[in-house]
């Protein structure tokens, strides 16, 4: 198994992702590789700086590097040798079995819609977010991000997508997939989610519940909670400042210690030609190190080679 690492991406990078890289490679197992893209000199400095001495961290070197300000779709066409398009190639070419980056969000997606390019079938792929469970273990909230307004087919695929992630990463025998509402009634809602409820109600290939409420995100009703990305960012950035908030009182508690976006390291990025991953742009070492092993997971568990089958069907 090759995870390439972006190790230009991120407000804290090379450092913070080298660092991740020797956090997680003692984790991998033997024969599995980190390829380290970005300029060669520099992090083959820090890699003899930080006393590396191992043999399962290679790097692929990429002559520039897309910034986390700039336009997405242009940096990518002005910057083929950046290390967020060097990445996309090797996946692409079947160098890499997964990409991580912490760098420009907007050029990770550009990246996997014009490059490894959305699976045949796939109406709009997604990010999602994992979202901590009170009794334990994590769900999935889709979109938290690339789709601000989607159509009701959209909503039902991306029920789908989460179903297919909650069984094979996070062992969800049969996960429960809930609409998020404003009410718990089937009739409540905008003409959007009223339609996707209908379209979600009558797929038999996922265990729909029905609508859930902002209250029902951390119980056990639901594993895979539905929403467009407008609704799913809102939900996520506001989780992430509960636990910027207790951790700034000095307050501490295992289940909230959850939110903290290290405790994952990134968001996965669904229903594209290989396994992608994005950092928060804030990634420490720990976080990187996190990202790599959900990337693990999701290569262990052919989600990608999954996706396809699920529409080839």
């Amino acid at each position: 198994m090759r995870i390439a690492l972006d190790a230009m991406g991120g407000d804290y990078a090379p450092e913070a992702i080298v660092k991740g890289a020797l956090l997680a490679a003692p984790k991998l197992d033997k024969e599995d590789e980190i390829l380290l893209i970005g300029k060669e000199d520099i992090i083959q400095s820090l890699l003899q700086e930080y006393g590396y001495t191992g043999s399962n961290i290679k790097i692929v070197n990429a002559t520039q590097v897309v910034e986390m300000g700039e336009h997405p779709t242009k940096a990518l066409t002005q910057k083929p040798d950046s290390s967020i398009a060097v990445g996309y190639g090797l996946l692409k070419a079947g160098k890499a079995d997964a990409f991580c980056s912490a760098g420009n969000t907007g050029a990770m997606l550009v990246g996997a819609m014009f490059s490894v390019k959305a699976i045949e079938g796939i109406l709009r792929p997604s990010i999602a977010g994992l979202v901590p469970k009170l009794k334990g273990g994590y769900g999935l909230i889709l979109d938290v991000g690339a789709n601000a307004d989607c159509k009701p087919e959209v909503l039902e695929q991306f029920g789908e997508l989460g179903s297919i992630y909650a069984k094979y990463v996070l062992e969800i025998e049969n996960p429960k997939v809930g609409l998020m509402n404003l009410g718990e009634e089937e009739g409540k809602g905008t003409v959007v989610t009223q339609a996707a409820h209908q379209r979600l109600k009558a797929n038999t290939n996922i265990n729909f519940i029905g609508n859930i409420e902002g209250r029902d995100m951390f119980n056990d009703k639901a594993d895979v909670i539905v929403c467009d990305g407008y609704t799913g960012n809102i939900i996520l950035k506001l989780a992430e400042s509960i636990y910027d908030i207790l951790n700034e009182k000095n307050m501490h508690d295992p289940f909230f210690d959850k939110f903290n976006y290290e405790a994952e390291g990134g968001s996965p990025i669904l229903g594209i030609n290989g396994n992608a991953v994005i950092g928060h742009g804030v990634s420490s070492p720990l976080a990187i190190c996190n990202m790599v092993k959900q990337a693990q997971k999701m290569v262990a568990s052919k989600l990608s080679e999954r996706f396809k089958r699920n529409y080839s069907a």
